[in-house]
């Protein structure tokens, strides 16, 4: 077998054992002087190239096209179609692998896995190729924190009140268990507890509920793996557990949020939305969000998924909210929407507060300021930080009338300023989540009648996709920003050039469609994208998504940014893919808008 060849770099990860063998059986090893061809032009290749020390040059003419280092492989195109479109040169003194051509050709019939890396169609290979890593880059489920859970809060209550006190506690929090204290520490009362003391032993509802509670309390810490806390209740028979840490209890674990996390029943967080009562039972309603998140990830549920799952999640919060503290002249004339990520429902962890509030005529002042602050705060207190560019209810500019809305857009698109760009953006990613859905649908109409065939203004709109470049450079390397950590932004140079570009093409078309996918789809059927790039377009931007929603899950935090030396070979292979594609959409645009004459 050759030597320095690394079978754990794709595509020779997917092989089985036997065919591993082959693999060992087959390869050769061969060195190249500095410019010398390894591959000429239109030839057909008898090998698979694999290199080990140097660089190789990949030149369209005297174009150079991309720079191959160690690790790297080539020309799999050429071995699948029979010719090389380009040809391969020795920059300098370069040593390769070489996997003979009749053999990679058994293995890629012979294996469909190994057989998906070789497909000339981008789509194909980011949609195939991405799927089939999910399993691998997650960790088990039982490997997550009891912390990740959803948690009902910790209520505590004196051991000298009653029964009935610690029943009404109950019925209030819509709690099943409560911490009693006294002298002799904490214990622990369920509401079966309760029952059983009246129905069974005939205790008077005024007697203390001190002696009902249980000692010791079982419980876990937060950081303790899932796998304890399951253990633990079927040791002890439990139903639920105490969980704190340093003699402090922060909340109780109850066996359906342990197996609803396990199975991951979005549909509970669902139902505990819809039931919810007043504010603080949707906030904590809203804390089930982002642990299904993290585990539809483990479960290797692909982001378009998790981003229906969430946005469906998000707009039951909101149509409850609304339900909630909408006052009755507001219910009858008002369109409560979200916007943004959330609109297009591609969020998925909670963003800041993207909303707005549409009235079909004017409400009485002292009912919408009361709404804007109700609004707000809740919110706040569900999770959502406030907007930085104050797009949302609580400033006036973005919850008023339909026709204030209209006066805005006619200045919006006088103005044709940033601003203005920006907001035209942002309504038309809006979509009802609670009131008259009607009332949107007639502004968005009356944007996109404004903006029909002026194509001096879409061109304005569509020139954003050029507020930052690709991260492509020279020699097909990606472009890292070192005051970000070696990182490349993933919304700057992918997600958003798609998400906008197809936005503009999408309004100068009257489209109603919120969604990028949905959008793409319908700019497909007529005809502004072929079938092929419209495929490709898509599975680059699920592609762009899935690494920043992993990057999000690793860091906890709302990021764009990823490493791309913590990245696999085949991950920045893909990451390449995805942004040719986003060069050919935005060349794409720049015919179509004529942008040279910005």
């Amino acid at each position: 077998m050759a030597q320095h060849f690394d079978p754990r770099n794709a595509p020779f990860d997917r092989l089985n054992e036997n065919e591993m063998a082959v693999v060992r059986d087959s390869l050769d090893i061969a060195y190249y002087r500095p410019n010398e061809t390894i591959i000429a032009r239109e030839s057909a290749p008898g090998s698979l190239f694999v290199v080990i020390k140097g660089a190789v040059e990949e030149r369209d003419g005297d174009d150079l096209v991309a720079l191959r280092g160690p690790g790297d492989m080539f020309d799999s195109r050429a071995l699948v179609q029979g010719r090389s479109s380009s040809a391969f040169v020795a920059r300098e003194e370069t040593l390769c692998n070489l996997l003979p051509r009749e053999v990679t050709l058994r293995l890629i019939n012979a294996n469909p896995r190994f057989a998906s890396f070789f497909y000339l169609d981008i789509a194909h290979k980011l949609d195939t190729v991405s799927s089939e890593e999910e399993g691998a880059r997650f960790t088990p489920l039982l490997g997550a924190r009891v912390g990740e859970l959803f948690l009902h809060p910790a209520i505590f209550v004196d051991a000298t009140e009653t029964i009935a006190e610690a029943g009404a506690l109950m019925r209030e929090h819509k709690a099943y268990a409560l911490f009693v204290a006294d002298a002799d520490g904490v214990g622990i009362v369920t509401r079966s507890d309760l029952l059983n003391a009246t129905l069974c032993h005939h205790c008077p509802p005024d007697s203390a509920v001190g002696p009902l509670a249980h000692r010791p309390v079982i419980g876990v810490a937060p950081d303790d793996l899932v796998t304890t806390a399951l253990l633990r209740m079927t040791k002890h028979n439990k139903r639920r557990l105490a969980v704190g840490a340093d003699g402090q209890f922060v909340g109780v674990l109850e066996d359906i949020d342990l197996l609803s996390f396990l199975a991951g029943n979005s549909q509970l967080v669902a139902g505990r939305i819809d039931r919810s009562r007043g504010v603080a039972n949707l906030a904590r309603a809203a804390q089930g969000i982002e642990p299904q998140i993290r585990l539809l990830r483990r479960q290797g549920v692909k982001v378009d998924l998790v981003c229906e799952i969430v946005s469906d999640l998000d707009r039951r919060l909101h149509h409850k909210l609304f339900e909630l503290v909408a006052p009755q002249s507001i219910r009858e004339a008002g369109c409560l929407v979200v916007m943004g990520s959330e609109g297009r429902g591609e969020q998925t962890f909670r963003t800041d507060q993207d909303n707005g509030l549409i009235l079909a005529a004017p409400v009485p002042e002292e009912d919408l300021v009361k709404f804007r602050a109700d609004v707000f705060d809740a919110l706040a207190k569900c999770g959502f930080p406030p907007c930085p560019g104050g797009v949302m209810v609580r400033n006036p500019v973005w919850s008023k009338t339909l026709d204030d809305y209209r006066d805005d857009f006619r200045r919006w698109l006088a103005l044709s300023d940033e601003t203005g760009t920006m907001n035209i953006a942002i309504f038309y990613d809006a979509e009802a989540s609670a009131g008259d859905a009607g009332l949107l649908r007639a502004a968005k109409q009356e944007l996109i009648d404004l903006m029909h065939g002026e194509r001096l203004r879409l061109a304005r709109f569509a020139r954003a996709i050029d507020a930052f470049p690709t991260p492509i450079g020279f020699f097909n390397k990606l472009v890292t920003s070192k005051a970000e950590g070696d990182a490349v932004d993933l919304k700057k140079g992918g997600i958003f050039p798609i998400v906008h570009g197809v936005r503009a093409l999408a309004l100068e078309k009257g489209l109603h469609e919120t969604g990028t996918t949905a959008r793409i789809a319908k700019l497909a059927d007529l005809r502004l994208f072929d079938g092929q790039f419209a495929r490709e377009l898509t599975q680059a931007l699920h592609y762009l998504m899935t690494l920043r929603l992993d990057a999000q899950i690793a860091e906890q935090a709302s990021t764009s940014l990823v490493k791309p030396n913590k990245l696999s070979t085949m991950e920045r292979d893909l990451l390449r893919d995805a942004f040719h594609v986003v060069k050919r959409l935005r060349e794409m645009l720049r015919r179509h808008f004529n942008l040279a004459m910005f």
